[in-house]
């Protein structure tokens, strides 16, 4: 069984689980809708016919860590908005989230507040910055652990809201092994473009620009093999057929990663390979062939890895030399021969960019076959290297002279240019020929690699059937009638078809619709350069969305 490389002895002080309260409370628990981003693929969403990215793990697993004895309601606003009735039925209303929801994190609060009802606020945007959220009435600093049980105590006592906000710091964390899975049984998981279970939490890497070494440890912690088999049989028995494993590093402990894979590998054939993976790395996965071919056999067909530019200097200069071990190109091509698709976190506005920069990142797309690069100019997160070296330096902006724009950061060059170079990239390497190309290239040095079921006749149950033939039908519509690269649509889908590789024309469909849309509109310059932007350009109520979307 794997175990966590750091000390962790588990205590009625830091389980949750353990405390008993003495009188019944009601609780809301309500996660924030997503701005409209790259990364949440929204256009693919009429595709497939749902409504959100992935079902939110933390606040899940806060509704399971509640006492027994307390009703619960959960409502993610990115598949319904919480109603006055909501409010109006909780004593107290919990919620949660990461910087890029911010503006909506505050707007419950505020219902909150405007329903009578305090407001307790954790998770990952106020646990690396409090000071974000005056507006909030109990601030959960810190993972699951001992403020937790703090938190609850004080709750069961009182849930009237205080006079000043009062703060929970975590101190000593809840061991993984002892968490609880999340609370599926409150979702409706065909509601989501993917499953996603945790296995650990934390990162070995000291990225410049990365926050996640200081909010959740340098060492990762682990769950159990079993815990994780059982998290995915929850999401695979409500019919979810690809899960996103959320760790930031999945290989942050490739002892740990080799004891689990075995058990995924054996998970698979008893489900028949029914259920695709895919997961976060550093490229140095590349390293280790024998886990690689694990992941192949564990039917992993998708890896996002923070690659951010292939110009090594830079590289060298943010801190992410584990990119530099091995020749970037070769790397990628390496995991392409296990059958995994990579995509690509790249970004621009580093200081270490020149007038080449925006063609080398072209060129990169191209000799990469890399189809899906995530393409944002630098933000500095809270609470990171880069952050405390740019405030040194005196380029860190403050919150009002960022409305305008979508970084916090002083660039070296003129902030407009930074802008132009990004729009040029996106434009190019989202143009329908070139991202079919890409695809194209991967459906030669990739997929052939892949496993699959072995009795794929036995998923032809008629909901199976009924669900695909409407996915098939609005993405002939919407991608083979409608749009304006309906030939390379066609070209594709007929390769596919002839193939009987039905789910990948599914997947190359769905998502190329989405990157060349979002491009679009990137380009036009509707939207941010930056998912960590404060200016809210696509800001709109939910009916106009919906209609965008439809249309």
């Amino acid at each position: 069984m794997a175990q966590s490389t750091e000390s962790e002895v588990s205590s009625p002080l830091s389980n949750p689980q353990a405390f008993c309260p003495g009188n019944r409370r009601k609780v809301l628990l309500v996660f924030p809708k997503f701005a409209y981003s790259f990364g949440t693929f929204n256009h693919a969403f009429p595709l497939m016919n749902v409504k959100g990215f992935m079902p939110p793990q933390g606040i899940l697993l806060m509704a399971a860590l509640l006492p027994k004895e307390w009703e619960t309601r959960f409502v993610d606003e990115n598949i319904r908005t919480a109603t006055e009735e909501d409010f109006a039925w909780a004593d107290v209303v919990f919620t949660s989230g990461m910087h890029i929801q911010r503006d909506r994190i505050r707007d419950i609060i505020v219902r909150a507040h405007k329903a009578g009802k305090a407001a307790a606020l954790g998770g990952p945007s106020v646990s690396s910055a409090p000071d974000f959220y005056p507006e909030a009435d109990f601030l959960h600093i810190g993972e699951a652990g001992d403020s937790t049980v703090k938190l609850f105590e004080h709750l069961d006592k009182d849930v009237t809201r205080p006079d000043k906000p009062m703060r929970f710091v975590t101190v000593d964390r809840m061991p993984l092994t002892d968490f609880p899975s999340p609370a599926y049984h409150m979702i409706d998981a065909m509601d989501y473009l993917l499953g996603s279970v945790q296995f650990s939490s934390g990162c070995p890497f000291t990225c410049e620009f990365c926050d996640i070494p200081s909010l959740y440890g340098r060492n990762p912690r682990l769950k159990t093999p079993d815990q994780i088999i059982s998290e995915l049989d929850a999401l695979a028995d409500q019919g979810v057929v690809s899960v996103y494993f959320v760790d930031d590093n999945f290989i942050g402990n490739p002892k740990a990663a080799k004891e689990l894979l075995p058990r995924l590998i054996e998970w698979q054939k008893k489900r028949d390979f029914q259920v695709r993976l895919s997961c976060e790395n550093t490229l140095n996965i590349a390293r280790y062939p024998e886990l690689l071919q694990q992941m192949k056999e564990a039917f992993f067909t998708n890896m996002f890895i923070g690659i951010e530019t292939p110009e090594t200097d830079a590289l060298d200069a943010m801190k992410k030399r584990q990119n530099l071990r091995a020749p970037i190109q070769e790397a990628i091509e390496k995991i392409n021969s296990y059958g995994i698709e990579v995509a690509s976190g790249i970004i621009m506005g580093l200081d270490t960019d020149t007038p080449k920069t925006p063609e080398n990142l072209i060129r990169f797309a191209e000799l990469s076959g890399i189809p899906i690069m995530t393409v944002n100019i630098l933000y500095a997160l809270p609470n990171t290297p880069l952050y405390k070296r740019l405030e040194e330096a005196k380029r860190i902006l403050p919150e009002e002279a960022c409305e305008n724009r979508d970084s916090n950061i002083e660039f070296l060059e003129p902030y407009e240019e930074v802008v132009a170079k990004w729009r040029r990239v996106i434009g190019h390497i989202y143009s329908p020929e070139t991202l079919y190309d890409r695809y194209e290239y991967n459906a030669i040095h990739t997929y052939p690699h892949r496993l699959g079921p072995t009795k794929p006749w036995k998923q032809a149950t008629w909901f199976n059937i009924k669900r695909g033939a409407a996915i098939f039908a609005r993405i002939i519509w919407r991608v083979g009638v409608r749009s304006d690269y309906k030939w390379l649509f066609w070209k594709m889908a007929i390769r596919k078809l002839a193939t009987g590789k039905v789910e990948d024309m599914f997947q190359i469909s769905m998502v190329a619709h989405h990157l060349i849309t979002y491009a679009r509109e990137c380009v036009a310059g509707e939207l941010q350069a930056s998912n960590y932007s404060i200016r809210d350009v696509a800001k709109e109520d939910n009916t106009k969305e919906e209609e965008r979307l439809a249309s």
